[in-house]
């Protein structure tokens, strides 16, 4: 995690002389502070600007610390709260833990160490979670990463300029059809990369409600049209010193399209109602599954927008084309799907997923073999596990061209194709067989029974034993 990260603590009371009081130690301790007298100013407050952190009275007017806690909690689950008060017992304290409270302090602070120790320990449970959090996105991004796999010639040059745009902060236009993993793209590129730790807001512009588009991206003050009850910051700032993510471009109205332009020219934002500018520096990354170079020639989408994104184009090439990466990605998706089941897929299956077209691409194969692990009761997925448009599928004459290496002949032979991959990738890797199974996208175990089962690197091995005798 970036060094810069500071924790917002928000203090809420009724007594001001409480709420300096309490100030005072969190700025000692290097916290970012503000202060509300009322449940209702805090709950405005942190719809505005979310805390890590809130300290609260328990006995307030009209809001109570309790309802309070649970409404902060129903609003902001990862904001850890704490209830103070002078008129505290057990039972309250237990209701209060109940609600997901962190803890509870009695009041007056005496001596005064008592409470610096107290937001001193729930700092660093929030640095913690900030953490754990942190590592569990990363960790889930390098799996997605790893889902982008595969031998073929497309995806390798796929992987090789995610390794070389990753630490620039170039706008990227990732194309493909759906289901080919534009998102994961993203994600890679900027979780592999220097701004890592820094926010990644992913924005899909065709689901946006064409009347909100702008007040989504931009945000709005309070009061800007009607149900604007208070202000809320938008998408583009959210995402600020990190990379927004806008896929589906192609669906953005050419009006917004206009305002989104001068956003990248001027790398500022004005919410709705508002006559401030607010600097954003972002990465922008875009997707689409449409031809934008034909939209801008048909009038329907901005020529100066289009060539503002296309400074480097990424293609994801759809499964159909790269049929040799099939058998690769089913082992990984039931790695994944079944853990400890060493499932596989029969022949017969394989070659009629290798024969159907994948309209829906990548995803739509996991989901068939997430179906087919639901309902199959066998470690082996066969022809009937699939479903019947999948099982039926004839093999098409270009099935068999697959991007198989000069010394590898062209065949649909499902044990043909998965030996000469597994051959070739042992071959890159000089015999590694962890970096192996990482390229072919399957556990290690699985990899181990491959290499016996096709007779791969034992030989070698072998010989080693041999002369070493």
């Amino acid at each position: 995690m970036s060094g810069e990260f500071k924790i917002r603590l928000l203090v809420v009371d009724d007594e001001q002389s409480i709420r300096k009081l309490c100030m005072t130690v969190g700025e000692s301790l290097g916290f970012v502070c503000c202060e509300a007298e009322s449940g209702e100013a805090a709950l405005t407050l942190l719809e505005e600007q979310p805390a890590h952190m809130v300290l609260t009275d328990m006995i307030m007017p009209r809001m109570s610390g309790l309802d309070f806690l649970e409404q902060v909690k129903r609003m902001l689950p990862r904001t850890e709260v704490a209830l103070m008060t002078g008129h505290g017992s057990i039972e309250t304290a237990v209701q209060a833990m109940k609600l997901g409270a962190y803890d509870y302090i009695s009041k007056p602070f005496a001596p005064l160490d008592e409470l610096r120790l107290f937001l001193r320990r729930m700092a660093d449970k929030v640095r913690l979670e900030e953490e754990n959090q942190y590592l569990r996105d990363r960790s889930e991004t390098e799996t997605a990463v790893h889902g982008i796999i595969g031998n073929s010639v497309g995806i390798q040059h796929v992987l090789r300029l995610i390794s070389r745009l990753k630490d620039t902060r170039t706008p990227v236009l990732i194309s493909g059809e759906s289901g080919t993993g534009k998102e994961l793209v993203a994600r890679a590129l900027h979780y592999r990369g220097s701004l890592a730790s820094r926010p990644f807001v992913a924005v899909d512009c065709g689901s946006l409600v064409p009347t909100l588009i702008e007040s989504e991206l931009f945000g709005y003050e309070k009061g800007a049209f009607t149900g604007a009850l208070r202000s809320k910051q938008g998408l583009l700032q959210s995402a600020d010193t990190g990379t927004i993510f806008l896929d589906e471009i192609g669906e953005l109205p050419l009006e917004m399209q206009a305002k989104l332009l001068r956003f990248l020219q001027e790398k500022e934002v004005r919410p709705v109602g508002s006559n401030q500018k607010v600097k954003v520096d972002v990465r922008i990354m875009a997707a689409t599954n449409r031809d934008l170079e034909t939209d801008y020639k048909k009038g329907t989408f901005r020529k100066d927008l289009y060539f503002r994104l296309n400074v480097v184009t990424i293609h994801l090439p759809p499964l159909r084309e790269r049929r040799s990466d099939i058998p690769i990605l089913a082992n990984w998706f039931l790695d994944r799907l079944a853990p400890g089941r060493d499932a596989s897929v029969s022949g017969v299956a394989m070659k009629a997923l290798l024969a159907y077209d994948w309209p829906g691409n990548v995803r739509e194969l996991e989901n068939c073999l997430e179906r087919a692990v639901a309902l199959g009761d066998q470690k082996l997925i066969d022809l009937s596990d699939l479903p019947a448009s999948i099982a039926r599928a004839e093999v098409p004459e270009k099935a068999a061209r697959f991007e198989m290496s000069a010394s590898a002949d062209p065949t649909t032979d499902l044990e043909d194709i998965e030996r000469a991959t597994i051959q070739r990738v042992f071959v890159q890797v000089n015999g590694d067989k962890a970096l192996a199974g990482k390229m072919l996208g399957i556990s290690r175990a699985t990899l181990y029974r491959k290499l016996k089962r096709y007779n791969i690197g034992l030989r070698e091995e072998s010989s080693s034993t041999a002369t070493l005798q």
